[in-house]
């Protein structure tokens, strides 16, 4: 599977700080393929996206007693899986204009408040999928206040969160856009009960594949996000000439 790469000079938009939560996810999809559609391709091959290295800015919280029964916050059940060979089956809502996965009553979202934020997700792979998955949705609305809400609740603690707040606290409602990205399959890189490093495969409405991998930790009851220390919420963007490597998963 190729992919094209910038060059030494040219920096991934994903890497660079404005890009914080997943509110900039739609339009750093389309500003990734852009860049690296007009730079001279290589033969290399793309291989999954490494695992994020461990959050050393702050230790985890204590867990809750829900936590360390392994049940979410919400009460829903947790799962002894460590991995995933198909893809779920899954009930899709649109969130904004990308779809996400909904079990209210066994994967979650089991929470969804009457703004729109979604959270509380089981304690399994699946669990820590669709924690991912409706993070992205969540973000790609564009909206303040639930990207403050994402920063606030759904980011590991830590500088990366204190970044991403602050990136928060001074956005402004994003214009309509014509250009939309849907996803199309996910590879579960590594899963523990508490670590999880998931990689989502994305289609642009230009017809171009990209993908970038989630860190996960399970605490206080719920899957968060792991944000680098500049509170940039995605690693490892790049495009795809295809799905492969990638197990099918879409709702649009």
């Amino acid at each position: 599977m190729s992919e094209s790469t910038p060059s030494g000079t040219e920096q991934n938009p994903f890497t660079l700080p404005g890009f914080i939560i997943s509110a900039a996810l739609v339009l750093a999809l389309i500003a990734a393929v852009a860049v690296i559609f007009f730079l001279p391709k290589d033969n290399s091959t793309a291989q999954p996206a490494p695992a994020a290295p461990a959050d050393t800015s702050a230790p985890a919280a204590p867990a809750t007693s829900a936590a360390a029964a392994g049940k979410s916050i919400c009460g829903l059940p947790s799962s002894t899986e460590t991995a995933l060979g198909a893809a779920p089956r899954s009930t899709w809502e649109l969130v904004g204009k990308m779809a996400a996965p909904t079990d209210p009553t066994t994967i979650g979202p089991g929470t969804t408040d009457e703004d729109g934020f979604r959270s509380c997700f089981a304690h399994s792979p699946t669990g820590a999928l669709y924690s991912a998955m409706n993070v992205a949705a969540l973000g790609s609305t564009g909206s303040p206040q639930l990207n403050a809400k994402l920063a606030d609740q759904l980011l590991v603690p830590g500088m990366g969160r204190d970044a991403a707040i602050k990136e928060a606290a001074g956005m402004v409602a994003a214009g309509g856009s014509d250009t939309s990205a849907q996803v199309k399959g996910f590879a579960i890189k590594s899963y523990t009960p508490s670590e999880a490093n998931i990689d989502l495969a994305f289609e642009t409405s230009k017809g171009a594949f990209v993908h970038t991998v989630l860190s996960m930790r399970w605490m206080d009851g719920d899957w968060k996000v792991k944000p680098a220390d500049d509170g940039v919420t995605f690693s490892g963007v790049a495009q795809l000439s295809d799905l492969s490597g990638f197990i099918a998963w879409s709702g649009v």
